[in-house]
């Protein structure tokens, strides 16, 4: 009589991880980081535009997991010619350093001795590098952050200790509003992509600021995403000037007016432009 052989479960299921795991492996072997990542950093490098010192430290290949990861990566404790300290110590891509150090210098600093007549001495830092999705999201696109390539700001410190926090001072007194509004406004001008509060649910407490090559517009430009978009009052006169290589992203809502109400957010109005149909493929999600 013939016997009936039952499967030994153990071994398929064995064989399914080991199936499972080399089917994987072929998906990361595969995946390979956008050409422009290297082709920034090298740039960047070869251009001299960071120089190392006790503040700035080259550090080692970060190589995924996955396309996570950055050629040349430097270890960063201090911005602006090491006139502000940048906690904790962050993991930056090269074309990184000096776009904060410009913002920094032409218009944080300008924008402190202004409102608070001091300097700013510190940045406080919730993050730059960190492989993930965009806002930690299952299933969303790899952020900025899975390369170095953005850092999240949550507060400056300022001569005197006092600290303007982003998420206090973005509705708190008038000054700190202000001064904070200015420079999130300022940052457009440096940034592919800068968002504060308001922009979603998930900037509530940060400015983030990155470098992102988002798809281009119909003229040949970057599309670049400012949100909220400033308001005209706290935009510095540069920023909303037709002759910006690179304009602000004009799909998205305004603040309220008048001055005294912009902490309530933004809303869309009638007069918004229509979003081009071509860019909702082009740029599914757009937050970080």
């Amino acid at each position: 009589m013939a016997r009936r052989v039952l499967p030994n479960l153990a071994a398929l299921a064995a064989c399914a991880v080991l199936v499972g795991a080399l089917a994987g492996c072929a998906l990361w072997v595969h995946e390979e980081r956008a050409q422009w990542r290297a082709f920034a950093e090298e740039t960047c490098l070869s251009q001299g535009r960071v120089r190392v010192s006790a503040y700035i430290e080259s550090a080692s290949e970060i190589d995924g997991p996955g396309v996570c990861g950055l050629n040349h990566p430097f270890k960063v404790g201090a911005l602006a010619g090491e006139t502000i300290m940048l906690s904790p110590t962050q993991t930056l891509a090269c074309p990184m350093v000096p776009a904060l150090d410009q913002w920094l210098l032409e218009v944080v600093q300008p924008e402190a001795q202004a409102h608070f007549g001091q300097a700013v001495v510190e940045i406080k830092s919730l993050g730059s590098y960190g492989c993930r999705s965009m806002n930690n999201q299952y299933g969303a696109a790899l952020s900025e952050h899975a390369f170095a390539n953005a850092i999240d700001i949550g507060g400056f410190r300022l001569a005197d200790g006092r600290v303007i926090d982003v998420m206090r001072g973005w509705k708190g007194d008038a000054v700190e509003r202000t001064f904070l509004r200015r420079v999130h406004a300022g940052a457009c001008r440096y940034f592919n992509t800068v968002l504060g509060p308001g922009a979603d649910a998930f900037h509530y407490n940060h400015i983030h600021v990155d470098l992102a090559r988002h798809a281009a517009l119909h003229d040949g430009t970057m599309h670049h995403i400012c949100k909220p978009v400033p308001a005209p009052e706290v935009s510095e006169p540069a920023l909303m000037s037709e002759t910006q290589p690179a304009p602000l992203d004009q799909r998205q809502s305004e603040f309220d007016r008048p001055a005294e109400a912009i902490g309530r957010g933004y809303r869309q109005t009638a007069a918004d432009p229509p979003r081009p149909a071509q860019h909702d493929a082009e740029l599914p999600g757009e937050l970080y």
